[in-house]
């Protein structure tokens, strides 16, 4: 089936259906993004070198760490 096919019966759904479907890819995708961080901050990772770049800079005075709020200018 391809995604023409899959989008028509979609669009054929009930629309309680068509809202359980946008759930389950929702979360899908919540999960996916999950593991991702998960592989980019682990040991070894791809996101490990700019999260010691940032540590640095924190360390450095030249950024500081985000608070628990926006602060305003």
């Amino acid at each position: 089936m391809g995604l023409r096919e899959i989008q028509h019966a979609i669009e054929t759904l009930p629309t309680e259906q068509q809202m359980a479907l946008l759930d389950w890819l929702a979360e899908r995708d919540r999960r996916e993004w999950d593991s991702q961080i998960e592989r980019d901050f682990s040991p070894d990772g791809a996101g490990v070198d700019l999260l010691n770049q940032v540590k640095a800079q924190i360390r450095g005075g030249e950024s500081a760490p985000m608070g628990n709020g926006h602060q305003h200018r």
